[in-house]
């Protein structure tokens, strides 16, 4: 059931977003060097790496690393990086990797595949098993902001309450955030 809403509503906001994504790519190439895309490799059900897009926010040469990890995130931002992240429109290429069943609208966000730390703790806690969401339970509790174990804990919140109900709520929580522009990293 949660596979075919995924279908579904990727199909829909594929339709709606597609002249808002069309425009953003054409902001990113107009204004930085480099692909439109970002693709970072990242952990998905079981543990397996899968290949994520992103609307490129950073400038090409920025470390492959988890935002909070860079020393000064603001020096690597392209243009219109911090816009686009803010507004969270650089998350708008996963719509394929939820048609491809890489992700699922809501779930535990995608590690990458260096944050071992966060790895090994959903692993333990069973969290792996989910497959990995557009946005989860976890973000809409503090997104950038929490701690790994804080943000594991949200995790396996999510799975012990997972439900369609349960995603429709998070999705309604996300569209609000994403709005105030709540615990985003820039």
């Amino acid at each position: 059931m949660k596979r075919l809403a995924d279908l579904l509503l990727a199909v829909v906001a594929g339709v709606v977003l597609l002249v808002p994504t069309l425009l953003v790519a054409l902001m990113v190439k107009l204004t930085s060097k480099g692909p439109v895309l970002y693709w970072s490799q990242r952990i998905g059900r079981d543990n397996q790496i899968f290949r994520m897009p992103k609307f490129r926010s950073m400038r090409i040469g920025t470390p492959a690393v988890a935002t909070h990890l860079l020393t000064d995130p603001e020096q690597f931002l392209t243009p219109i990086g911090s816009f686009i992240r803010r507004t969270s429109l650089d998350e708008l290429p996963q719509l394929w990797n939820i048609l491809r069943g890489d992700m699922s609208f809501v779930g535990p966000r995608p590690a990458l595949f260096n944050q071992h730390d966060l790895i090994e703790l959903r692993t333990r806690c069973g969290v792996h098993k989910l497959v990995p969401g557009l946005t989860g339970w976890a973000q809409v509790n503090g997104r950038d902001d929490l701690p790994i174990p804080v943000k594991v804990r949200f995790d396996e919140e999510y799975l012990r309450r997972r439900s369609l109900k349960f995603d429709v709520y998070i999705l309604c929580l996300t569209l609000l955030r994403v709005i105030r522009s709540d615990g985003v990293s820039h």
